[in-house]
Order: C-alpha cells, then structure tokens, then sequence
C-alpha cells in the first residue's frame, strides 16, 4: 500500500495490475468494460420509458418505470460527467 497519496499504485508493463496486488490478475483478465457499461445504461434506461406504452391499468407501474429510467439515465450522466472532469480535482 501507498504511505501517501502521491505515491502511485505500482505496476507491471504497460499499466497491468501486479499479481502479487491482485492474485486474480495472474489466472485470468483482470478489467471492465466501460463503454459497454454506460452504453447498457442508456438502453435499459430508454428501455424503460418504452414499457409505458401497455396495457397499464393502475399508475403504480408508470411510477416505478419512470423512477427507474430516471436513476439509470442520471447515474450514466453523473459518470460521464466524473469522468470528463476527474483530472481537475
């Protein structure tokens, strides 16, 4: 671990996690997927302000739908967001 903040994590060729920092590195793909992530997100976001369009009889549904496509759309901006201004902090 770092004593400082300052002191970056240390790393093996071309940025690849240590496997003695991470054990899982040395037997398998050791990474994420972050345009497939976000991209995911909007789909199943927009997804969900489809399935409005039905046979509803009561509005409980609508509401569940809607906070639902809401949260995801807002987490997907709020990473993006992060993300592009992650270097100025």
């Amino acid at each position: 671990m770092a004593n400082t903040e300052l002191e970056k994590r240390k790393t093996t060729a071309a940025g690849t996690v240590s496997p003695a920092e991470e054990p899982s590195a040395e037997w398998g793909w050791h990474g994420s997927f972050p345009k497939a992530t976000l991209i995911a997100g909007v789909l199943v976001g927009i997804a969900m302000f489809f399935m409005l369009i039905g046979n509803h009889t009561g509005h409980t549904e609508d509401l569940w739908l809607i906070g639902v496509g809401v949260v995801l759309l807002g987490g997907v901006g709020w990473k993006v967001h992060r993300n592009r201004t992650s270097w100025r902090r």
